[in-house]
């Protein structure tokens, strides 16, 4: 009973998921008769439905898709269950037939023992077996219900003497003739009584007298000669052990569904808030109730989602600050042009040289801004090849020397050139990152200041530190520095810098280079902008 419960479960899970298997054969077998067996026409059919299966089968898959991850998992559990009770119904039952069979075999080595005695009695009184020939079953149910030694002696006993059998009580059962599990052979293996074929070889126990094997007596299995009685105990074990599988798969099948609603709880909690997070919604966050693999998809979602939020605050604010720093030079633009056209203003050198620097300006920013985002769609080339960094360093700080030297600002470099230090790198984008580390300490310290250029090596990694002196930064808007568009504005101004795109370039050219950099509080009063690059083949 229960293996067809279980099949019966299974070819249900197997509908629900892939659904029904007959349904094809039935029709083809419909399709065939209609079409009298005949193959051409047959084929033609095929042939003619052939597309129309294809543009059902996307309307199939999403009616397959409808069986949720609930009640798949509800099933998972179910047969799962269900094949754990069937294997243990099939070891109990096979552990029942094995110990009953067992006890009712030591039962009936007991009386074997009995009946062993009874034949040695019984021989030694006539001699020969020719008693057991001639009334074989009389004499193997008078001794297998002889209840005891003394009883049997005293019997036999009696028979010998009197001849009379009235001396034994009838079997039990009037008329009904059990069939009796013992096999007794004579001397030379010859069967006495029963069936020598279907015993085993090892249940046979000799009958001696005077010190001679006159006899053999054997024991069927006890698989063949079970009682009502017996077979009923068999049936009432059967019975309970199908009926508390049959509960337990009910039981099963109870808490098998609010579990699965249980445990798909935060999926379905996780495919919401990713549709919120899809539409726009970046505060989403989701609760993390446990330690396992779903509470980790969850601290991951919420990760994501801080990243998402971020980013989207970044680009508005990347937007704000583009749309600010366009229309500064514009207006600037604006209104100088409608000063002449009004002729407020004469149109004068000076007048077209300011336009000319507020052009300059606002070229520069457009190129700053597309060169970043160069960078960042990864169409900025590099062509890279072997180069002295030294070399690059100071012939950088030379084009700069005159400009320091003219606003008063003492420029002091620690450069070894004894020692070369070649990197893998881009000879134009090197340049361009000392140039603009240059430029903005000339920008942004001031006058009578100092500015400090080291390069040094260690563990195969050039360290280059631009130290300049005072006005400094706070040192909570250090890691802000490289922000695009971002301004001290109390010390670093626009009417003193540029845009604030200058140290974002030089991280993106750093980190192209697989370098980093960073800013640290100077001892001079200022920053220091330190860059740390790897160098091919070491520190030499």
């Amino acid at each position: 009973m229960v293996p067809f419960t279980l099949l019966f479960m299974l070819t249900s899970f197997h509908f629900l998921i892939l659904g029904d298997p007959w349904t094809a054969v039935f029709s083809n077998g419909r399709i065939a008769e209609e079409y009298g067996g005949n193959r051409e026409e047959m084929r033609k059919f095929e042939e003619s439905s052939h597309d129309a299966a294809y543009s059902l089968a996307p309307q199939c898959t999403i009616e397959k898709m409808k069986i949720g991850i609930t009640q798949r998992l509800f099933l998972s559990i179910l047969v799962a269950t269900s094949l754990a009770i069937l294997c243990i119904f099939l070891i109990m039952q096979w552990n029942i037939n094995r110990g009953f069979f067992q006890y009712l075999n030591s039962l009936e080595q007991a009386r074997m023992e009995q009946i062993a005695e009874g034949l040695e009695q019984a021989y030694a009184g006539h001699g020969s077996w020719d008693f057991l020939r001639e009334k074989p079953r009389f004499w193997m149910e008078r001794l297998l219900h002889t209840q005891s030694d003394d009883d049997a002696k005293r019997r036999l006993k009696e028979l010998d003497t009197t001849g009379d059998v009235r001396s034994f009580p009838p079997p039990p059962g009037g008329s009904h003739r059990p069939r009796l599990p013992f096999i007794v052979l004579d001397a030379e293996r010859k069967p006495i009584f029963g069936d020598p074929a279907r015993a085993e070889k090892e249940n046979f126990r000799p009958i001696v007298y005077k010190g001679e094997t006159v006899g053999y007596v054997g024991m069927l299995s006890p698989k063949h000669f079970l009682s009502p009685p017996q077979l009923a105990f068999l049936k009432q074990q059967k019975l309970a052990l199908i009926l508390a599988a049959l509960g337990v798969v009910l039981l099963a099948a109870i808490v098998s569904l609010p579990l699965a609603s249980r445990l798909v709880r935060p999926i379905r909690a996780t495919a919401a808030a990713t549709r919120d997070l899809a539409s726009g919604k970046y505060s989403i966050r989701l609760p993390i109730s446990s330690s396992d693999e779903l509470g980790q998809l969850a601290r991951d979602f919420n990760a994501m989602a801080l990243t998402l939020e971020k980013n989207e605050k970044a680009r508005r604010q990347w937007v704000a600050d583009i749309s600010h720093e366009l229309r500064t030079p514009l207006a600037v633009l604006r209104g100088e042009i409608e000063a002449l056209l009004e002729g407020i203003r004469s149109t004068t050198p000076e007048a077209v040289r300011s336009l000319y620097a507020e052009t300059l300006r606002l070229t520069r920013l457009v190129d700053d801004l597309y060169q970043l985002a160069l960078s960042d769609l990864g169409a900025l080339t590099y062509h890279k090849e072997n180069l002295d960094l030294a070399e690059i360093l100071s012939d950088s700080i030379e084009l700069y020397r005159s400009e320091f030297t003219l606003k008063g600002i003492s420029l002091i470099t620690d450069i070894s050139r004894e020692s070369k230090l070649t990197v893998f790198g881009d000879a134009e984008r090197l340049h361009q990152l000392f140039t603009n580390l240059l430029d903005n300490s000339l920008k942004y310290t001031d006058a009578a200041g100092k500015l400090i250029v080291r390069l040094t090596c260690r563990h195969a990694q050039a360290t280059i530190d631009f130290e300049d002196s005072a006005p400094g930064v706070p040192e909570e808007e250090m890691e802000r520095l490289f922000d695009r568009l971002y301004r001290v504005e109390r010390s670093r101004g626009r009417s003193s810098g540029g845009a604030g795109l200058g140290l974002a370039i030089c991280r993106n050219i750093v980190e192209a280079h697989a370098g980093a950099i960073s800013a640290h509080p100077s001892a001079l009063g200022g920053v220091i902008i330190r860059v740390i690059m790897p160098i091919a083949g070491g520190c030499v």
